[in-house]
């Protein structure tokens, strides 16, 4: 080891002869007698040469005086040769190695041998071709090896040295990376300069600030970003070529782990170091924030809480912040290669996490995070994003599928775990998700989410903190904050598929309540848009990934994320615009993606004779592409998919493809006037052209978020005139396309309009205009493409598919036959092989094979085969067709094909009622063909036929019983089977409907349909018997009453039969909707929303579901209300501006019908509590119609109802007194006017006077003739004393529930509080009433009872299930329905909430298959009594002095007389909540 002390240089005047050194030759000169530059490299040569052999002897040191002294002249140490100078310090650093541990020199000559080794020879290192690199390499391998470097420590202010010595090894070693093949410098070069510089830090006292910058700047070379903005040439801003950054590295930077190696050989200098000079950057800019803008003033608390944090000065500047993420950013590298160096540094990291300063928490944070994550400088690998179009799709058994293709830069790598080695800052670390700041938590959101995907940088973490930071996660997405919220979704949407099923999936599925996952799918209806559409594409996204484990039924998979497409299909029903666009994007690019499989097509398309060839699995494996057939592969994907789909998704999957079909009409019609608008030139009809452009452009506007920006798109697109454009979009529409045809010209559409928006001043969101739309008018899911797999997997059940394709397959043909064209031959040809006899039954998948040949067959006759074999086989479905609807189709399809049709028909006829006997073979499809026969073919059958098959039907099997009741009477219960007799006797009451139904004399209509009107009203007031002993089994009478009652719908969507169906009649009808068996009002109600919106029921049948207002059960309830309020926006928006029209107010002026029908209800009485219950029908509508805008015309409709008397219950001489009916009206008439005001009140509206007048139905209400008789009724207040108080104390509490109802389903786990904890759920405070017991009427006389105060408390504390429905019915165990055979053909309609456009394509859509052939479209025209004229209203306020108890007029004995009969020993009226 060198000596610390150099000794000097003897000085003597002649020169000792070295006993060791052999070496004798001068080396020095006088001036101007210099040695020839030859010799001089020849004697130099030799010397190295000589003293490289000799080994440290103490005897021979004196023999190196003389050389030692000649070896540091200025002529050698300054030659010009760079020869001479590399021999030169090559013989110097031998005299060191020789003479130690004593320096033969002083301080002054050590330093010009140091100048000259670190400024000529350490540099010269990094050309590995110098001819004199070998000389160069002995003196760093010297330097190294013998520490000779250590001397420089000695010298006097010497930092200069130290720090070009750090700074030309960094230098040297790092152009070695940039060398050509052929120059690559030695290996033994960076290990000699490590040691070199290890020995330098390690033997210094101290080390100069600047050499800490540069060991520093070092692991800065691993940030592309950094290393571009110190030093890179012509770059800006530290601007990163991004295919530069995408490089990968064989090896971590030569000057990377020189530095590296620095900090871990000597840990805790270099921590002391590190430490200082972290400390210089940290404590300057936190301290700014204190500096900065002394005299700023405090924020107040309405300035926002963002920046609540600065309120105490300034902060620090951008260029401190800058430096601050520069140094955090070194802090992140350091961590991944020498922790032990930043034991000291991190504790002051910790105190940055409660900084002042909102921006230095937030890179404390940051930074914190990814130092536990072992992300370095250089940041995170390129996600792998999850992609739902790939195919094969990701297998849990090969994990390599879902990892990322890592560098040694972006690896995450975390030397040891941090939470163990620093506990404390871990623990203050998780306390930030507390922080007051959303941008700090929502930092922290992402820093979890990414020690979890690394697990903590590959250190691993213990179950039990890896369940916590997934549940804090979870508590995250429930911030009160939007970008908290956006974080964690984000976060989900940084993991790979392995580790959502592994590490999120651990605490629930996405059905479980409190999971992860459940918390997310919950976020598809958060209040903010930002946040529903991260979850909604990272939910579908996750189970397009998933699908090749769902469809190799997995079924771990299959109960985690098996139900999210159900969650985001239900989305539909929030009838908000932005979700539904979100949901049309979400549907066709994540769950079902057009470009899904990634693959070409077969050049030999699939057909129908070799498609039972093609194989394929979402699962993988190892089939070639030439073995995949790609309209399977996704055909497969849409029956999975529909197949995962829970009831309520399952109608809106299939209302998106009804959905279709209306629009591609309203699109055909504006491409058309697009072309005849011909880009804003035309010659004809330019107003026409205009106006009708406009009003197609409104109705597409309508559709999409912003109607503004929608309709200038949408002129824009016109006025481009690209004819191209216009056949792409009828490529998409058109029933022709396969599916490559639709997706090639969506691709190409797309493409044309993005080259549009930028050659020309079109916005680019026309593209985002426009997508939505065409992807809801292409045939995408109902393509022709898919019907051969569709058919295949009915017949092979492969994978458990048979029952979803046979149901698609039905929907196909109901709603869109025409792409049936390719494939009806195959169809028509199993069913002739699958024919049955009496001794063979049919295959279960024949019926809906049979139904899409009958639809097929509705439009296009021509096409079904009409040969004697297919004619036989659909003979033998109508007469042995198992389930009887086979039998119904069977007979829709002959009768379209064939041309025979009255022999055919008589045939049947005549073999389907010869011998008939209840009970044998094929008896119920004897019976479903009669039927059908009935409805299609009535002038084919004979009287006799006819008479006989009356007799079938009324006396052999509606007036027989043959399994009689055991139970009592009133029996009445719900059974999910069906037995023989119920089925025959509902096919039985079908032919007498149908019968009817195609009558074909208008003349004698009404005395044919008399017996079976009576015969319906008989069912429905009866609750379904229909025997004179009342022995019918108590299973059956339900279903009878069902269907009682959706014949009589059906009946009136023809205006002949609807004519013939009383007020009376009508109102008995209406008391379906509150049976007691829930299967019962849930069909009834299911089958008059499909008819209201295919508009083909009158008017009056609006007022039966505002009776729902007792409705127990939440599900129908939500789907009614919904459905109501969806109806009122569609009425609305059709209202032309400044008019009122009978068309536009039909919700408004059902109001008179309801108070109609309410004071016809079996349970209405005129005392205070009754009323009060009443008033919940009336509450229950003002919340589904009314707005500020019609609420004037309403309460002029309930004060019209005061000025009529009733016309239902019989007609009035004109001075004639008050019946009961016309009390019960203007008892319900003051009821409305008080709870509309009260309504009013609470929503601080204002009521208006209209001029008008409002005509009511002649049918329902008469005229008072008598003025003076008038003047009395509308001064006469008819409401007992505490009517008012009762229903304000019923107003509040209904908008309490709905109050908490929409926070409770749009805003769950959301602004809990930080931790995203839910808020509580309030429950209803609705009572009520239960049904009162059957009334034994009673004349009584009227008196005022106000009721108590406790009862009203108490009924809104009470819970009840049960419903308002009328006494005559005993209320049983509810139960679910069955789909029966009218069930078969219920289509789920789309639901209205587009616009009157759509509305009106809906009630041109082909209807169920039982109405394709024969039921007659009737116009929605209001009856002539309905007339409306009212006027805009003008703002003059009606006074609001309603006397709040007014006190009645002694009865007396004569009106005693005429008031209406009372009930007589009433059961207790108790009262429930509506949950």
């Amino acid at each position: 080891m060198p000596s610390r002390t150099a000794a000097a240089v003897t000085q003597t005047e002649e020169p000792q002869t070295m006993p060791g050194l052999q070496f004798n030759e001068p080396l020095s000169w006088r001036a101007g007698k210099p040695i020839p530059v030859a010799d001089l490299l020849k004697r130099l040569n030799a010397l190295s040469k000589e003293m490289q052999e000799m080994e440290q002897e103490e005897d021979e040191r004196d023999s190196f005086t003389q050389v030692a002294k000649e070896l540091i002249s200025p002529n050698l140490l300054g030659h010009k040769d760079k020869g001479v100078k590399a021999l030169t310090a090559s013989c110097l650093v031998d005299i060191l190695r020789l003479c130690a541990p004593h320096a033969p020199y002083t301080d002054s000559q050590l330093r010009d041998i140091f100048n000259m080794i670190v400024g000529q020879i350490l540099p010269a290192l990094a050309d590995p071709s110098n001819a004199y690199n070998n000389q160069h390499l002995y003196v760093l391998s010297s330097l190294a090896l013998v520490k000779s470097i250590v001397l420089l420590t000695d010298i006097q202010s010497a930092d200069t040295l130290v720090k070009s010595v750090f700074s030309i090894c960094f230098d040297v070693i790092s152009s070695s990376a940039k060398a050509t093949p052929g120059e690559e410098m030695q290996k033994n070069v960076e290990s000699n300069m490590t040691q070199l510089l290890v020995c330098l830090v390690d033997e210094s006292h101290t080390l100069p600030s600047e050499v800490v910058d540069i060991i520093v700047a070092q692991f800065l070379r691993t940030d592309p970003k950094a290393l571009n903005g110190v030093g890179g040439k012509n770059k800006k801003n530290g601007v990163v070529d991004e295919k530069q950054s995408t490089l990968i590295l064989r090896q971590l930077p030569p000057a990377y782990n020189m530095a590296k190696y620095i900090c871990n050989s000597c840990p805790e200098k270099m921590a002391r170091y590190f430490s200082q000079y972290f400390n210089d950057v940290i404590v300057d800019a936190s301290s700014a924030s204190n500096q900065k803008n002394p005299t700023k003033p405090k924020k107040r608390h309405s300035d926002g809480p963002e920046d609540s944090d600065d309120e105490r000065g300034g902060g620090p500047t951008e260029e401190d912040l800058k430096e601050l993420r520069k140094v955090h950013g070194l802090l992140r590298e350091l961590w991944r290669a020498c922790p032990a160096v930043l034991q000291n540094v991190i504790p002051q990291l910790e105190a940055e996490l409660s900084a002042e300063n909102v921006q230095l928490r937030l890179i404390a944070t940051e930074t914190l995070g990814d130092i536990i994550s072992g992300i370095g400088a250089a940041g995170l690998p390129a996600p792998l994003v999850m992609d739902p179009a790939a195919y094969p799709s990701n297998a849990l058994s090969n994990p390599s599928e879902n990892t990322v293709s890592l560098n040694l830069l972006t690896k995450p790598s975390s030397p040891q775990p941090f939470p163990s080695a620093h506990p404390q800052a871990y623990s203050n670390y998780l306390g930030r998700r507390h922080d007051k700041s959303a941008l700090i938590r929502a930092a922290w959101t992402t820093g979890i989410g990414r020690i979890l995907t690394t697990s903590a940088g590959g250190a691993g973490l213990s179950q039990q903190e890896e369940d916590r930071l997934v549940s804090d996660l979870s508590r995250m997405m429930g911030d009160a904050d939007e970008k908290v919220r956006v974080a964690a979704v984000r976060v989900v949407a940084s993991f790979n598929f392995h580790d959502i099923v592994s590490k999120l999936g651990r605490l629930g599925g996405i059905t479980e309540t409190g999971s992860l996952l459940a918390t997310l799918a919950d976020r598809i209806r958060d209040r903010k848009h930002a946040v529903r559409e991260e979850a909604m594409t990272v939910l579908a996204r996750v189970w397009g990934v998933a699908v090749g484990e769902i469809a190799a039924e997995n079924e771990s998979i299959v109960a985690l994320l098996g139900g999210i497409p159900s969650k985001i299909l239900d989305t539909y029903y929030t009838n908000d615009i932005e979700i539904m666009v979100l949901l049309d994007r979400v549907f066709f690019e994540q769950l079902l993606p057009l470009s899904y499989p990634p693959i070409k097509a077969k050049s030999t398309k699939l057909t129908s004779g070799n498609s039972q060839t093609a194989k394929s699995s979402l699962g993988g494996g190892d089939k070639s592409e030439e073995a995949i057939d790609p309209d399977r592969v996704r055909t497969e994907r849409i029956l999975l998919l529909a197949r995962a789909l829970d009831d309520r998704a399952k109608k809106v999957f299939y209302a998106i493809q009804s959905r279709q079909l209306m629009l591609a009409k309203v699109m055909s019609a504006y491409l058309t006037r697009c072309e005849d608008y011909n880009g804003g030139v035309m010659d004809d009809n330019e107003s026409q052209i205009k106006d009708h452009l406009t009003r197609l452009i409104k109705t597409f506007a309508g559709l999409l978020p912003n109607p503004q920006q929608a309709t200038s798109d949408l002129w824009k697109f016109a006025k481009m005139h690209d004819r191209r454009s216009y056949q792409l979009i009828r490529f998409c529409m058109a029933p022709e396309s396969d599916y490559r045809t639709v997706f090639k010209a969506i691709k190409e559409f797309t493409k044309r309009i993005v080259d549009a928006s930028s050659s020309t001043s079109a916005s680019n969101g026309l593209l985002d205009t426009l997508t939505p739309l065409i992807y809801r008018v292409s045939l995408i899911v109902y393509n022709k493409s898919h019907v051969p797999a569709v058919m295949e997997y009915s017949r092979s059940d492969d994978k458990s598919l048979a029952a979803t394709a046979h149901e698609v397959l039905r929907e196909i043909s109901s709603r869109t036959p025409e792409v049936l064209k390719a494939h009806v031959q195959e169809i028509c040809k199993t069913l002739q092989d699958e024919a049955p006899s009496a001794k063979r039954p049919n295959d279960a998948g024949a019926v809906d094979n049979l139904k899409a040949c009958a639809s097929f067959a509705s439009k296009y006759p021509k096409e079904i085969p009409q040969d004697r074999k297919f004619l036989q086989a659909m003979t033998s479905f109508a007469l042995h067709g198992s389930p009887p609807e086979a039998a119904k189709y069977a007979v829709s399809v002959i009768w379209a094909a064939t041309e025979r049709k009255e022999l055919l028909v008589k045939d049947l006829v005549h073999r389907c009622i010869k011998g008939f006997e209840y009970g044998e073979e094929g008896f119920l499809s004897r019976l479903a063909t009669l039927s059908q026969l009935m409805l299609l073919a009535p002038k084919e059958i004979d009287e006799q036929s006819n008479d006989a098959i009356l007799d079938i039907a009324i006396k052999r099997i509606l007036l027989q019983v043959r399994s009689p009741s055991k139970k009592s009477a009133d029996a009445y219960e719900w059974s999910s089977t069906t037995d023989a007799e119920a089925l025959a006797k509902c096919w039985a009451l079908k032919i007498l409907v149908n019968r009817i139904r195609s009558h074909p004399v208008p003349e004698t209509l009404p005395d044919a349909a008399a017996p079976v009107y009576h015969l319906l009203s008989t069912l429905i007031e009866k609750q379904g018997e229909v025997a004179k002993d009342k022995n019918t089994p108590s299973t059956h009478k339900p279903r009878l009453r069902l269907l009682a009652a959706r014949q009589y719908l059906k009946l009136c969507t023809q205006k002949s039969h609807d004519a013939l169906l009383t007020p009376t009649a009508f109102n008995n009808l209406t008391l379906v909707a509150q049976d007691s068996a829930e299967p019962v009002r849930e069909g009834f109600l299911q089958r008059l929303r499909k008819y209201l919106n295919q508009q083909k029921l009158p008017q009056r049948f609006y007022t039966i579901p505002f009776l729902l207002a007792f409705e127990p059960s939440d599900a129908l309830r939500f789907d009614v209300t919904t459905w109501i309020k969806s109806r009122a926006a569609t009425f609305s928006s059709a209202k032309p501006a400044g008019s009122s029209t009978r068309a536009s107010i039909v919700m408004e002026s059902t109001f008179a019908r309801l108070l109609s029908l309410l004071s016809h209800h079996p349970d209405y009485a005129d005392e205070s509590e009754d009323l009060i219950d009443f008033s919940r029908y009336i509450i229950f509508y003002l919340q589904n119609v009314a707005t500020s805008d019609n609420l004037s015309l309403i309460y002029h409709i309930a004060q019209r109802v005061k000025q009529c008397r009733d016309a239902v219950s019989s007609t009035h001489a004109p001075d004639a007194a008050p019946t009961e009916a016309d009390d019960r009206l203007y008892h319900l008439s003051d009821l409305a006017q008080v709870t509309i005001r009260k309504y009013e009140d609470l929503h601080n509206w204002t009521i208006q006077t209209m001029p008008g007048k409002v005509r009511l139905p002649s049918s329902l209400f008469s005229e008072i003739k008598s003025h003076s008789e008038a003047q009395r009724i509308a001064e006469h207040h008819y409401l007992p004393e505490g009517v008012e108080a009762g229903v304000e104390d019923l107003l509040k509490a209904a908008m309490r529930s709905a109050k908490s109802a929409h926070h409770g389903k749009k805003r769950k786990s959301e602004g809990a509080d930080v931790d995203g904890r839910d808020a509580k759920k309030s429950k209803s405070g609705l009572p009520i009433r239960k049904p009162s017991a059957a009334k034994e009427k009673k004349a009584v006389p009227r008196t005022t009872k106000t009721p108590k105060a406790k009862k009203i408390k108490e009924a809104e504390e009470q819970g009840s299930g049960e419903r308002r429905r009328s006494g005559r019915v005993k209320e049983v165990e509810k139960s679910y329905a069955e789909r029966d055979s009218e069930d078969d053909d219920e289509e789920m309609e789309a639901l209205d909430v587009e616009s009157e456009a759509e509305a009106e394509a809906e009630a041109q859509a082909p209807s169920s298959d039982e109405e394709n052939n024969e039921e007659r479209e009737v116009q929605d025209e209001p009856e002539e009594e309905e007339e409306v004229e009212v006027e805009e209203p003008v703002p003059k306020t009606t006074p609001k002095s309603t006397p709040r108890s007014k006190k009645r007029p002694t009865v007396s004995p004569q009106a005693k007389s005429k008031a209406s009969p009372r009930t007589n020993g009433r059961a207790t009226r108790s009262r429930a909540v509506v949950v």
